[in-house]
């Protein structure tokens, strides 16, 4: 889901609010890098459990991308697999800029690599049943100024039929590590025929890293119903 060139005055700073006093809990992780380097590998490891060894931002995003690159979004870890992620995660965010929110790089076209929960990108498409008869292709997020967000899910359905299922939203900026996107009813696409189903979604994020290869976020997501 190439970072392009933006103003950071594109996301304005947020206005007080209740919200930055009683933050949602966030309940995923997301990683995504730019879509330049989507052809690139990696082979690193680095240990967060041993204070004495001093590891930088270099050192843990490429030890990130070699734990999740070529596992479907996550999907292939095993639970200790993903907490390693996490913890590598966790690391990472001493190192993230302040105010996310307003750096340029969140700005353009970014592959999905990982996810902590597999349906995150494309819902019941994503899931254990929908897998079996929708193989993903590729998890795109654009992130367009000042202020559109869109995610796309690209998958073959049944063999041999191309399809996506795509959601189109718009970002508020909450404060300066939080951001909210209200997502409109999805569009899916297989073959000629689409569709518009379902209604709006709602997912709070908060930027927890970004630079030139990667960005991390954790996020909590709610149906907000039919539209």
């Amino acid at each position: 889901m190439a970072a392009t060139s933006a103003s950071a005055s594109l996301l304005l700073p947020p206005s007080p609010s209740s919200f930055s006093h009683n933050p949602p809990t966030p309940k995923f992780i997301n990683l995504r890098f730019p879509r330049r380097h989507n052809t690139f590998t990696v082979s690193a490891s680095v240990s967060v459990s041993n204070p004495t060894v001093r590891t930088g931002p270099d050192d843990l995003v490429a030890s990130l991308l070699s734990k999740v690159v070529q596992t479907d979004g996550g999907v292939s870890l095993k639970k200790e697999e993903h907490k390693e992620v996490a913890e590598v995660a966790q690391e990472l965010q001493k190192y993230c800029v302040n105010e996310p929110v307003k750096c340029p790089l969140i700005f353009g076209e970014w592959d999905v690599v990982y996810c902590s929960r597999p349906t995150s990108p494309g819902g019941g498409y994503r899931s254990v049943l929908g897998r079996l008869f929708f193989k993903t292709k590729e998890m795109i997020q654009a992130v367009e100024a000042p202020d559109i967000v869109r995610n796309k899910v690209s998958f073959t359905a049944l063999g041999f039929l191309d399809g996506e299922v795509s959601l189109k939203g718009k970002l508020k900026v909450l404060d300066s590590e939080w951001i909210q996107v209200i997502f409109e009813a999805p569009e899916l696409k297989i073959g000629s025929w689409e569709v518009q189903y379902g209604g709006q979604s709602e997912v709070k994020l908060r930027i927890t890293y970004v630079d030139e290869k990667i960005r991390g976020a954790a996020f909590a997501a709610r149906n907000l119903g039919k539209g």
